[in-house]
């Protein structure tokens, strides 16, 4: 799957979000100019197409999802019962790098995705390396015994204290989060319309 890797402060500018939550990207996005970049901003077309489509697209870039695996979760939701934009964004939350990125272990989802492939998570005791790892209520996750890699994440913590979550608990002394419970509509930490995203992907 491609990544994208340009200029993720533009990004940011561009959908008015913030999307990526590195230093740089959060200073560039305080100091933000009215206009999105490029040339002749406020004569690009916006209508429901392209509305629909950079919804689309903040989903893409805040959980760092190709098109296909996009298109894989909305499957996914569409098979299950209840609203098919609130299923696709609770699957998306229930990735193994949007949880660590969210108990505080990582700053940045890219720098969560970072360490799963490095092997510096197990889940339930196995090692787990794909970021994409769907969690599970009862999951116990841990940072591997080494003790290089729990003093990176110690400081990681220590800088970058967690907001608490009723869905997954974090012992931070023991480098251990256990999931309560699956994420609910109020624990979506995209604001985003997923409706109209559901429409788009439908056609």
């Amino acid at each position: 799957m491609s990544r994208y890797t340009g200029p993720k402060a533009r990004v940011n500018r561009r959908f008015g979000a913030l999307l990526y939550e590195s230093a740089g990207c959060v200073r560039a996005f305080e100091k933000r100019k009215d206009n999105p970049p490029g040339m002749h901003p406020r004569s690009r077309r916006s209508g429901n197409y392209g509305t629909a489509l950079a919804e689309k697209q903040k989903i893409k870039y805040y959980y760092g999802l190709g098109e296909r695996q996009l298109r894989r979760y909305f499957d996914d939701a569409v098979r299950k019962k209840g609203n098919t934009g609130e299923t696709l964004l609770l699957l998306c939350e229930r990735r193994l790098d949007n949880v660590v990125r969210r108990l505080g272990l990582a700053k940045t989802r890219p720098q969560a995705r970072q360490g799963i492939v490095h092997g510096h998570f197990k889940v339930n005791g196995v090692k787990v390396t794909s970021p994409s790892f769907s969690l599970r209520p009862g999951d116990v996750i841990e940072i591997r015994s080494s003790e290089a890699v729990r003093n990176l994440y110690r400081g990681i913590i220590a800088n970058n204290p967690p907001a608490p979550l009723e869905w997954v608990s974090l012992d931070t002394e023991g480098l251990r989060a256990t999931m309560l419970g699956a994420p609910g509509p109020s624990d979506i930490s995209l604001p985003v319309n997923a409706n109209i995203v559901v429409e788009f992907l439908s056609r």
